[in-house]
């Protein structure tokens, strides 16, 4: 049998996943819902498109329920997306869906609404449609895993935080070394890099692909404080140190790239919310990066342009979809060719 570890999400693409926002309550208000399919429109449009090389974009496949959701995704969306009938809760792709090992493959693992906090019907149950729509194998796991909680590098690498993963309301009484074998066995994770704690008021609980990123292997990014007023400044700096300290599974030291954070950013209520220009999406031709119309949007996109030659590198309005709990990662997943 060949490995089970996935690709690293720079490797093509023969589709890349996500959802169509439908439900108002998800949403909290009409203005949000609607902002949110305009960005996640702009997304897939994004991705969709050819590379500045002219490599082809993603075949990006979106999950709509209900006669309405598709009407509104058709109309958003022409002839740059396929829209495929499917039971969902919310858009979070990366943590309801399946994680795919390759074109024949894929794990579903179990979803209990970020440890208890959001609980929609159909987001237990999507990972098994989409893996049927997909026509691949599908394996389960038992143990409570997001896909947002791991970033791995292709090569047998992952990245994650303590605070998610070893969080008793996911899977009561899980250590560092439980974690480590579940990992491997089902993903063929070999080296387990662990980082501290994810963003300031984040409800996954700290999820890596908001905090620490794979671009190659070896190479991590992360962000850096955008200011003196940035509210997850010490969080940042640990996890800066601890990547620079870490080994990957072939024995190198990672070399980190910082980006700025966005900084404070706070909600209609003045609540700070968990803003990150790492919940960037690896297309194709494209990497599409969430701005929030901070100061630090055209220098973390600059310093990610060199990252990835032959792919258009550019930012795009996420705050609506943020709104909702999350980025362009957040709601995708990609399936390997």
């Amino acid at each position: 049998m060949t490995s089970l570890t996935p690709p690293a999400e720079w490797a093509l693409h023969a589709a890349v996943w996500t959802a169509w926002p439908r439900d108002v309550e998800a949403w909290l208000t009409e203005e949000h819902l609607h902002g949110a399919r305009r960005e996640v429109a702009g997304m897939i449009r994004a991705l969709a498109a050819r590379g500045p090389d002219g490599r082809a974009g993603d075949r990006v496949r979106v999950l709509v329920h209900g006669a309405e959701a598709r009407a509104s995704a058709a109309a958003a969306l022409g002839d740059a997306a396929e829209l495929v009938e499917a039971a969902y809760g919310d858009i979070w792709l990366r943590d309801i869906g399946p994680i795919f090992h390759d074109a024949r493959r894929a794990t579903t693992f179990q979803f209990n609404g970020w440890g208890g906090k959001y609980i929609y019907e159909g987001d237990e149950t999507v990972g098994a449609s989409v893996v049927q729509i997909a026509g691949v194998e599908r394996r389960r796991s038992p143990w409570v895993i997001e896909g947002g909680a791991l970033d791995w590098d292709g090569e047998g690498t992952v990245l994650t935080t303590r605070e998610c993963l070893l969080n008793p309301n996911r899977n009561p009484g899980m250590t560092e070394e439980k974690a480590e074998k579940i990992l491997d066995e089902a993903l063929g994770l070999k080296r387990v890099i662990w980082l501290g704690e994810g963003l300031l008021n984040d409800h996954t609980d700290g999820h890596v692909d908001n905090i620490a990123r794979f671009v190659a292997p070896g190479v991590v990014v992360c962000q850096r404080a955008a200011d003196g007023d940035d509210p997850n400044t010490e969080r940042l700096e640990a996890i800066a140190h601890d990547l620079a300290e870490a080994r990957d599974a072939r024995g190198r030291m990672l070399q980190v790239i910082r980006i700025p954070s966005p900084g404070r950013v706070t909600d209609a209520d003045g609540e700070i919310v968990p803003a990150s220009h790492m919940n960037f999406l690896i297309g194709n031709s494209t990497v599409v990066v969430p701005v929030y119309g901070t100061p630090s949007a055209a220098s973390a996109v600059d310093i990610l342009k060199p990252l990835f030659p032959g792919r258009a590198v550019i930012g795009l309005p996420a705050r609506h979809i943020l709104s909702g709990g999350g980025g362009f990662h957040c709601i995708t997943q990609q399936q390997p060719a």
